[in-house]
């Protein structure tokens, strides 16, 4: 295997562990704002920053997989 090779499958590992991560990031996010939503003395400036948070993690997961989907145009 050539050096591009291996730099090549080492980058696809950390995207793939890095979309990993966010997608667990994501997820335990959903499950705090779910718990929360549920408190009615809930702080509403905690929740708000939570949801962009987690809107914040859906974006970075959406370029990432596109990224790792290959173009099926090229």
């Amino acid at each position: 295997m050539s050096d591009e090779e291996s730099n090549v499958n080492t980058e696809l590992f950390k995207n793939i562990e890095r979309l990993r991560q966010l997608r667990i990031e994501h997820r335990d996010l959903d499950d705090v704002i779910s718990r929360l939503s549920m408190d009615f003395n809930v702080d509403e400036i905690q929740m708000k920053r939570l949801k962009k948070r987690k809107l914040l993690l859906k974006d970075q997961i959406t370029r990432l997989e596109s990224k790792l989907i290959p173009d099926l145009n090229a």
